[in-house]
């Protein structure tokens, strides 16, 4: 049985073509004719393919490399062999990045599973539902009554879209996701078995209980933004939670009710961030913060893997640990506990009494 290819390159692009798409420039002009067919790690490079290298401590492995192209940097141009072409940025990694996508446009935006290209007689849309021109439903995928899809956009098998939600143009719903009170706008990849809009987590005590506060809210997604698999968006209780234009989000976050994130923020795996949590433009959480309700993170701020916030966090500060604090704090009581236990090691066992 022949091992399936998942990805396989639109076709050849030239050394000059990666060029010009990525900025970089190419050292020898003589090398602009060769094929470009595939990427590779420095490590895994076979001929006609296109790596990159930034870390000096990875450069010598260029001397006997198989690839065809290398971005680096000018100062490692000189280690780059005579028959490999160089191409010179200052941004290695970004400008590899962008050349993969060209090499392979699929890998970077879902496509159809069924291999839909439009709307299938095995979908159920509703009679008062809008699809534009354009767009692809996929078999089993659910439009409800009053929503609207847009161009380009594609609603894979098992997702559902509930009744008046606003799906932008170019997006994509994953397999098995949902989207219920929410508009979307344009360009948003929402991966399989993520929620977004289901209510939120509201209650308060009652005579038998706790009595479920209604949550009345919307889910507002931006412009560009990635939403990862098995994540999940509550709507707002009664205003909405709002994820800014560009900002991206790993897979198994959970975004409670009214929570405010801002533009290009970055959020990765196993983040909880509680209800009513603000957080500026270009924000990153490392994999597994927890942030209390009600906090306000500051624009730029970073927060480490693992931190546990309880605190506002202002603008521009790196915060780590549990509970967290500033960078500088965190890791001088790391320092000064390292020390007391190398002391104590040094010294021996304190005598039993």
């Amino acid at each position: 049985m022949t091992e399936p290819v998942f990805f396989a390159p639109q076709r050849r692009f030239t050394v000059d073509e990666i060029a010009t798409a990525t900025g970089a420039a190419l050292a020898d002009p003589a090398h602009g004719d060769i094929a470009i067919e595939g990427v590779a790690t420095v490590g895994q490079a076979r001929p006609a393919t296109l790596i990159f290298i930034e870390d000096k401590k990875l450069a010598g492995q260029l001397a006997g490399t198989s690839a065809a192209a290398v971005l680096c940097r000018s100062e490692l141009a000189n280690l780059v062999p005579d028959s490999v072409a160089a191409l010179i940025t200052d941004r290695p990694h970004l400008a590899f990045t962008q050349a993969a996508k060209l090499l392979f446009p699929s890998s970077a935006r879902p496509e159809p599973v069924t291999g839909e290209t439009g709307i299938s007689e095995a979908a159920h849309i509703s009679e008062t539902a809008t699809i534009e021109a354009g767009a692809i439903v996929e078999a089993g995928a659910v439009i409800g009554a009053g929503a609207a899809v847009g161009a380009g956009t594609v609603v894979a098998p098992g997702a559902v879209v509930g009744p008046q939600c606003r799906i932008g143009r170019e997006g994509y719903i994953g397999p098995g996701a949902s989207v219920l009170c929410a508009f979307l706008g344009d360009r948003v990849i929402v991966h399989g078995g993520s929620r977004i809009g289901q209510d939120g987590f509201g209650y308060v005590p009652g005579p038998r209980g706790a009595e479920k506060v209604p949550q009345l809210g919307r889910v507002i997604i931006q412009d560009d933004v990635e939403i990862g698999a098995n994540a999940t968006v509550d709507r707002g209780a009664i205003g909405d939670t709002v994820i800014g234009q560009g900002t991206k989000i790993d897979n198994l976050v959970q975004i409670a009710h009214n929570v405010q994130i801002g533009r290009f923020c970055l959020i990765a795996g196993q983040c909880g961030i509680s209800g009513s949590v603000t957080l500026g433009d270009f924000v990153a959480l490392g994999g597994g913060v927890g942030i209390k309700d009600h906090l306000n993170i500051g624009t730029g701020a970073q927060i480490a893997a693992g931190s546990g916030l309880m605190y506002d966090v202002p603008a521009g500060e790196k915060w780590a640990g549990r509970p967290a604090r500033p960078y500088r704090d965190f890791f001088r009581e790391v320092n000064a506990l390292r020390a007391m236990s190398s002391k104590k090691r040094k010294g021996g066992e304190p005598n039993e009494q």
